[in-house]
């Protein structure tokens, strides 16, 4: 049941709606930056070296996510936990940077990797390691945004098994992707690589 706040100029339900829309907001932007990045992107100038073409069960995982997330929802403009005002205005302002950082991180990785960005991991003849931008804080940014956006929809939509059981097939799709991508990345780009991957964790800043 939704408590009225005290110390607020507006209600509990009235914050939550407002989150939500932003979150739908930062969706229609994310598909926005996507179809955008798509129609514009260069065209690779080298043919492909070698692909790995499991990388698209990881793929599929990741997508699966966002529908185990979406299905298992709870009633609209409500808490995901019993929690505090405090702690409410906190989650709020948290799933808002979360989407719409989410949006930018991934509209900045798509300017950053270019012709080089593909749905199946692939290396490219003369493919170059992309290490500045968003690249240089973590290994695969566009995975991190991803995290973001299902984190804040969870937040907004979903029941806690839902979120949780989205996060643990999100994981599990991500790790079949990056194991793919550096996989072929190091058979490039050797101890250069490794080098990189010690610098820089590959999803969440400093914890992977």
């Amino acid at each position: 049941m939704n408590v009225q706040t005290n110390w607020l100029p507006f209600s509990d339900y009235a914050l939550h709606a407002a989150v939500c829309a932003i979150v739908a907001g930062a969706w229609v932007a994310f598909e926005v930056v996507l179809f955008l990045f798509l129609r514009r992107r260069p065209k690779p100038e080298a043919g492909e070296r070698v692909r790995d073409a499991r990388s698209r069960v990881g793929l599929a995982l990741q997508s699966l996510s966002y529908v185990v997330v979406l299905v298992f929802t709870r009633e609209r403009f409500t808490h995901i936990a019993p929690v505090g005002q405090v702690l409410d205005v906190a989650v709020s302002i948290i799933i808002v940077v979360l989407a719409v950082g989410s949006v930018w991180l991934v509209g900045s990785a798509f300017g950053t990797l270019g012709a080089q960005w593909s749905l199946t991991a692939r290396v490219l003849e003369g493919h170059k390691l992309i290490t500045k931008g968003v690249y240089a804080r973590v290994r695969h940014p566009i995975y991190t945004g991803m995290l973001g956006m299902l984190l804040a929809t969870g937040l907004v939509e979903s029941h806690r098994v839902g979120l949780l059981a989205g996060l643990i097939v999100f994981w599990a799709g991500t790790l079949i992707r990056i194991r793919s991508e550096e996989r072929l990345l190091r058979a490039a780009f050797g101890a250069e690589y490794d080098d990189y991957a010690r610098r820089v964790p590959a999803v969440v800043p400093r914890i992977y």
